[in-house]
């Protein structure tokens, strides 16, 4: 469950608000309840709210296992991305050595 919420009150003119929910379905049955919301009382801001959800692209995966590399691993290489994009924003080189071996732990515990 995600709920994020952008309150822009009637005097923070000239606001830049933006919230991206992403999420990645790794199984069958599984959910994702995303509720981006934009609460907007001034005149002169820029906001923009979104998310969607999705599985592993399954063309992308074809295209790995046809080049030989076995199907678990193709799965990780394609979640190592899909991470990789938030691991990349973290300014932090401790917490992000840390996150990412975190997911690397846990990639390796799915197989």
């Amino acid at each position: 469950m995600f709920q994020g919420k952008i309150l822009v009150r009637q005097n923070a003119q000239k606001t830049d608000g933006r919230m991206m929910m992403r999420a990645l379905m790794l199984s069958e049955g599984c959910e994702a309840d995303l509720k981006p919301e934009l609460e907007i009382y001034a005149d002169d801001v820029q906001c923009a709210h979104g998310a969607t959800c999705a599985a592993l692209e399954e063309d992308y995966l074809f295209y790995l296992m046809a080049r030989g590399i076995p199907k678990a691993e193709a799965e990780a290489m394609l979640i190592e991305g899909f991470v990789g994009e938030v691991l990349d924003a973290v300014e932090n080189d401790v917490l992000k050595n840390d996150l990412t071996a975190v997911t690397n732990q846990w990639l390796r515990v799915r197989d």
